[in-house]
This record gives C-alpha cells, sequence and structure tokens, in this order.
C-alpha cells in the first residue's frame, strides 16, 4: 500500500466511465485506493472459451499493482495469468436508504472496478517475499514468527500481480432523497447503517500457545470496525494509510 502520487489519477475510457449517478464516480488514485485498502475480498472477473466466471478471492495492494493467489491448479489463476483481461470489484455495504416511496429507497456504499491483465509471479523468492508481505500487511511482524513456508508448500501456490490500467471508484454516502409527491407521506423514512466488525477472539483448543492474543495481533480487537482494523495493521507495518 503505497500512497498515491499528488493528483495522480486513472484516465477512464468507455469500459471504466461510470455512466450511471456520474457524480458519484472517482477517478483519483486516492479514492480508489482508500477503497480498495479498506477491504480484503474482492471478486474477479474474467472469461473462459466465451463463458463469464467471477470468482471471490484475497488481495492485496501494492501501489498500481493488486495482489491474489490461490492453489496451483486454479483455472481463474491459469486463465488471468496467461494475460486475460480480468476486471477486479471490491464493494462495501454501509447503509440501508428508507424513503418514503419505493422509488427512494436506496443503498449506501463504497465500490471500485479495477482493470487490467495479471502475470504469474513464478520466481520463488519472489512468490515467498511477496507471501510473506500479504501476512504482515495485515499482522505486522507476524511472518518472522511462523514456521517457513516449504518449497513444496510454496510450489503448491499460485500468485498473480495486476498493474491497474484503469480504475474507477462510486460511492454513495448520503441520507434519503424525497420526490414532491412524498411530501407528508407519513411512512417513516431514514438510514440504517451498516458496518463490519471485529468478534470476539477465539483461540483454538488444543493448539498454539492459548492465552491473549500477541501483539502482531492487537489491532483485531473486539468491536473495531474492519476497515479502521486494516489501517491500524497496514499503519503498525510501517505502511501509508489511504484516508
Amino acid at each position: 500500500m503505497s500512497p498515491p502520487a499528488d493528483g495522480a489519477a486513472f484516465t477512464p475510457t468507455a469500459r471504466s466511465q461510470v455512466r450511471r449517478r456520474p457524480q458519484r464516480a472517482r477517478y483519483d488514485e486516492a479514492a480508489v485506493y482508500k477503497v480498495l485498502d479498506a477491504g480484503i475480498m474482492a471478486h474477479v472477473g474474467y472469461v473462459i472459451d466465451g463463458q463469464p466466471f467471477v470468482t471471490p478471492t484475497a488481495y492485496w495492494r501494492e501501489g498500481r499493482k493488486l495482489y491474489w493467489h490461490g492453489a496451483a491448479a486454479s483455472r481463474m489463476l491459469a486463465t488471468v495469468a496467461d494475460g486475460a483481461p480480468a476486471c477486479v470489484t471490491v464493494s462495501f455495504l454501509d447503509g440501508f436508504i428508507v424513503g418514503r416511496s419505493g422509488i427512494m429507497h436506496s443503498l449506501n456504499y463504497r465500490s471500485v472496478m479495477a482493470f487490467g491483465r495479471a502475470r504469474l509471479v513464478d520466481d520463488p523468492a519472489e512468490k515467498r517475499a511477496a507471501m510473506a508481505s500479504f501476512i504482515d500487511r495485515l499482522y505486522a511482524g507476524r511472518a518472522l514468527k511462523l514456521r517457513p513456508t516449504t518449497d513444496t508448500e510454496l510450489r503448491q501456490i499460485a500468485l498473480v500481480e495486476m498493474e491497474i490500467e484503469e480504475a474507477s471508484a462510486k460511492v454513495r454516502d448520503s441520507g434519503v432523497g424525497d420526490l414532491p409527491a412524498d411530501e407528508g407521506w407519513p411512512a417513516w423514512c431514514g438510514v440504517f447503517p451498516v458496518e463490519t466488525r471485529i468478534g470476539a477472539a477465539l483461540p483454538q483448543p488444543g493448539m498454539g500457545t492459548g492465552g491473549a492474543p500477541t501483539p502482531d495481533l492487537a489491532p483485531y480487537r473486539e468491536g473495531a470496525r474492519l476497515d479502521d482494523t486494516l489501517a491500524t495493521a497496514a499503519k503498525a507495518y510501517g505502511l501509508p494509510v489511504s484516508t
């Protein structure tokens, strides 16, 4: 997670330009990275023999590059690593908007669509370093505490890197809209905020050291928002945090 260059932005084309509610769209790196860095799960869209597929996966970002991994036999990874165009989507549900007429019901949300072509990271040293960075991005300093990954285990993993060629962010963060016909109608209206938060830690019985989580896991405190937790973990690892 590196900071965006001042004023840097993605140049939208027909595939990335937001057409519906374009006033909610942003193409600057700061807005795109703010959404990407708040999440950990993405959906990767791609096509095999004319059939579209969308696969959920964990991801992480370094500058304009996105990384994700899976089993070496993964059809999705084999396809995108071969240079097929890919679309990576990250989205958050932030609230239910309840209006006084059906058409004024909506959602608050944050989302990003990122486009590019991925490459397979096949150099063992590069792959090992990237996977350690993924662990440390979530749990600062934890990679050094873990049993080292064996060469056999590393060969079971496929890792891809995608430089973001184009990206657009789209955000709705507002209250209830109204129509003239709604005036005076006595239905309740308002917003139900939605958040993802960390639950209480559940140590695995009979495994590990037991007791309270170690300091590398401190950001994962009960009740913390997920996006705040990821930002705290990134900061502890020494990464700049998108705000």
